[in-house]
């Protein structure tokens, strides 16, 4: 029998998380209404909260400004073409780890995952110009290529975390009824674990829509994504406060507005496996 939660414990315990996700959400809501001033409504002090004239000329003159529909693009094929590329080379070794593991395996996803560890400015000389010699500089293909090495090591982690859960007798049985090692993945394994794979999808596409450091030094102006575009207001004269709340509002809005649509799945998919 569940034990009874006191009201008071309840209300208590609601209220701090309204007040953690207001503190959370406030951010984006003043980025937002920011959006909508002016200059000098932007700067001024003590700053109004909603009582401001209220104007949408800096969404006109950052798309007058900057192409946004060519950066909102370029942020769809770098974040799905490299979120897709890590799951295809992940499944298979998220798999093998899972289901035939070896003495090292805790080690590999152990030296995986440290490999996050090493900041980007380290490695930023050489990628650069192995990109520049292998014509990759300012390409959709070469963001996809670092991209997805950079966030490999998550996706593994959590199929693998996913795939354990799953029970191997169900993989021997298939293996016992003929099926070969692609089918045992493609329509046994991966049907199984659509939660999990939903969650990594999702959450790999997240990280990469919000890259900056590789997108700003691998990028100039054809393969420039959102966080480029949101840069690009940042000048020697200072910040355009009201103009850098609208391009920051048009950049994250596709991926906030993608996060609540898939919140239920997003969640199910990283509790996957929790209670049995």
């Amino acid at each position: 029998m569940a034990r009874a939660i006191p009201v008071r414990r309840k209300i208590l315990w609601t209220a701090l998380a309204w007040t953690i996700g207001i503190l959370i959400f406030f951010p984006i809501l003043w980025t937002f209404l920011t959006s909508f001033k002016t200059e000098a409504e932007a700067i001024a002090s003590p700053p109004s909260f909603l009582f401001f004239d209220w104007t949408t000329e800096n969404y006109a003159e950052v798309q007058e400004r900057s192409n946004y529909f060519r950066h909102f693009m370029n942020s769809v094929v770098i974040s799905l073409g490299s979120t897709l590329a890590g799951l295809f080379i992940a499944v298979p070794a998220a798999w093998s780890m899972a289901f035939s593991p070896t003495r090292r395996t805790k080690d590999i996803l152990m030296w995986m995952l440290s490999t996050k560890m090493l900041p980007p400015v380290g490695v930023l000389v050489p990628l650069y110009i192995l990109f520049r010699d292998g014509g990759l500089l300012d390409t959709r293909t070469g963001l996809v290529i670092v991209l997805t090495l950079i966030n490999l090591p998550i996706i593994v982690w959590m199929l693998y975390t996913y795939f354990k859960e799953i029970p191997g007798e169900i993989l021997e049985a298939a293996r016992m009824d003929g099926a070969s090692l692609m089918k045992e993945i493609v329509y046994v394994l991966t049907p199984m674990a659509i939660p999990g794979i939903a969650s990594t999808l999702l959450l790999n596409v997240i990280l990469s829509w919000n890259e900056a450091f590789w997108t700003l030094n691998l990028t100039a102006s054809k393969a420039a994504p959102l966080t480029a575009f949101i840069a690009s207001y940042s000048s020697p004269e200072g910040l355009f406060y009201a103009k850098l709340s609208a391009a920051s509002t048009m950049a994250i809005a596709p991926i906030v507005i993608l996060g609540w649509f898939s919140q239920k799945q997003l969640v199910r998919g990283l509790t996957f496996g929790a209670v049995k």
